[in-house]
């Protein structure tokens, strides 16, 4: 064991004796008091099926830790369930959360002197919250994911959450009965487990595995699988190992590192949302990371993955034919991974991914190989330009149609823009502009997977564009652009668009243009006024105050006391 363990305070010398009171009340005894003290980060709940199965992996990971050496102690954080939240007020509390979480941990874990952090999430941001938990902390720490989602099942077609909102905008349009949106609704979650796609939550565990903060392999384990279990009693063991050998996150998440959690993001066709939190945790490890970096590597690294929702298959169908550690080893061996950087056991990337073959496995149309990609370049893509100076997101995976230029469609809010969309309001053409709903305009950067499942489910998918200084869920795709910054409540030019103003999305250059020139512009900045926050008081008015344009990750603790 190492001199420095932290939780050594509470066995040394007489005036510690009321904190081993304490401890023996929860359990310490004996030799207790001389094992390192390890916390398990719980994110049970019962609130979403993203978690319920949660509660059994962190018995296992305690099991193990006991077993390991160590004295575990459990605390429990929180979650916001995405998929229920969608399309309501409740929304803007979602990445909020992902800031709670990280602060719960790091309160806790720094609060209590532990010595390690094993942190367990399934929603989307449990996942970034703990790992930004674990990067201010920087204790040895493990992050084990909850799992994915088995696929429902209705009429022979798989089926995920976004089956759902999409089926409500095929049935406002008239192409779907009310028993088969029915069916739908009732099929789509058959039971434990995240997102059962490429969306956001099996995004984040996928580029954890790649940045070596999680073992290989168990970014895409099914909750409901025994695999998720011994995924969590392993994860203990090779912490206790990590703990005794002093290998520290910061150590292991490397600038090398994000690198690779982008490229294999690239790789599966993964979450726009990796963009927000991978910035997000970079700040907190003190790594020079930029949306730039994103644009860079996206040009490097093709798409190599037919994953829903863009796709056509789901994650535990991935799972099966190699995974992650499949698709890490072909871009290592095609030059486009950091095969040295470190992971939490202790092996390189490289060695962890020794045994797997270089290219796909045979009989299976998921994996693609790198000379014969689904597409040529990655799938996220940096726009800029005089609509948003910071940059923007856009996916451009699973469209048919790169460049639009069209009158724009302009909305104060996701309500009003869904409003209108479901009133068929907005035709072929069109570019829908949704604002002041960004990290400081909402709060809280809502999704807009409401708005654009509508439009795919009227048909109007690859005929319409949507821009918005909020953000989409990683079930969203389509002719979109989110994390528009500088966003409209800080003054961005998002907010001096007009009504019919033409508007340019084009994914080849880049570009996200207003084409209004710079005199009318001028005018239109002079007369803008900022508008009174919408929440002044509580979790929502505290997060507006801090909050950090969405090109630093939508961060709260950026700089706040910079010279």
């Amino acid at each position: 064991m190492a001199d420095n363990r932290r939780s050594r305070v509470v066995t040394q010398g007489l005036a510690r004796t009321p904190n081993r009171a304490m401890l023996r009340a929860v359990g310490f005894g004996g030799a207790d008091f001389d094992k390192p003290i390890v916390g398990v980060g719980n994110a049970h709940s019962t609130i979403t099926p993203c978690n319920i199965g949660i509660g059994d992996q962190a018995a296992r990971a305690e099991t193990a830790l006991r077993e390991a050496g160590a004295m575990p102690v459990s605390f429990g954080t929180i979650t916001i369930s995405d998929g229920i939240s969608m399309g309501t007020e409740g929304m803007k509390y979602s990445l909020v959360s992902r800031e709670v979480i990280a602060d719960s941990i790091e309160t806790v874990c720094n609060g209590q002197s532990l010595d390690g952090i094993l942190a367990t999430g399934g929603c989307d941001k449990n996942m970034p919250g703990a790992m930004i938990g674990i990067a201010r902390l920087n204790i040895p720490a493990i992050f084990v994911y909850g799992g994915t989602i088995k696929p429902g099942r209705y009429k022979g077609e798989d089926l995920t959450i976004v089956s759902a909102f999409e089926a409500v905008g095929k049935a406002s349009a008239g192409n779907l009965s009310d028993e088969d949106v029915q069916g739908i609704e009732r099929n789509a979650c058959p039971g434990a487990g995240s997102c059962g796609g490429m969306f956001t939550a099996n995004t984040m565990s996928s580029a954890f595995e790649a940045m070596g903060m999680s073992l290989m392999g168990s970014s895409t384990v099914s909750a409901e699988d025994d695999e998720s279990n011994e995924v969590a009693a392993r994860a203990g063991t090779v912490l206790m190992d990590a703990i005794r050998h002093q290998r520290l996150p910061r150590d292991i998440m490397t600038r090398q590192a994000f690198e690779n959690a982008f490229a294999v993001t690239m790789a599966l066709g993964g979450s726009t949302n990796a963009v927000l939190h991978l910035l997000g945790i970079a700040n907190a490890c003190n790594v020079d990371l930029s949306i730039d970096d994103v644009e860079r590597i996206r040009q490097q690294v093709p798409v190599l993955c037919d994953l829903k929702p863009s796709g056509r298959f789901v994650t535990s169908q991935f799972h099966a034919v190699g995974g992650t550690p499949q698709v890490m080893k072909i871009l290592l061996a095609n030059g486009m991974l950091h095969g040295d950087c470190l992971t939490i056991t202790g092996d390189t990337i490289a060695e962890q991914v020794a045994h797997l073959p270089g290219h796909p496995p045979a009989d299976q149309e998921i994996i693609w190989p790198v000379d014969n990609p689904l597409y040529s370049a990655g799938h996220l893509a940096i726009l800029r330009g005089n609509l948003a100076g910071e940059g923007a997101v856009a996916k451009v995976t699973g469209i048919k149609r790169r460049q639009i230029t069209g009158p724009a469609r302009v909305f104060d809010s996701e309500e009003q823009a869904m409003e209108a969309i479901l009133d068929d309001q907005i035709q072929a053409g069109d570019v829908v502009v949704i604002r002041y709903e960004g990290p400081k305009g909402g709060p809280g950067m809502r999704e807009m997977l409401a708005p654009t499942s509508a439009i795919i489910g009227r048909g109007l998918g690859d005929q319409v564009g949507l821009i918005t200084d909020g953000r989409f869920s990683g079930g969203t795709y389509g002719m979109v652009v989110g994390h528009v910054a500088p966003e409209a409540a800080a003054g961005g030019t998002i907010g001096l668009v007009a009504e019919g103003d033409p508007v340019t999305i084009d994914a080849d250059r880049n570009l996200l243009q207003l084409d209004v020139d710079d005199t009318t512009l001028a005018k239109r900045r002079q007369a803008w006024k900022p508008r009174p926050p919408n929440y002044r008081r509580g979790v929502l008015g505290k997060y507006a105050k801090l909050v950090s344009s969405a090109c630093y990750g939508a961060v709260t603790d950026k700089d706040l006391f910079e010279d």
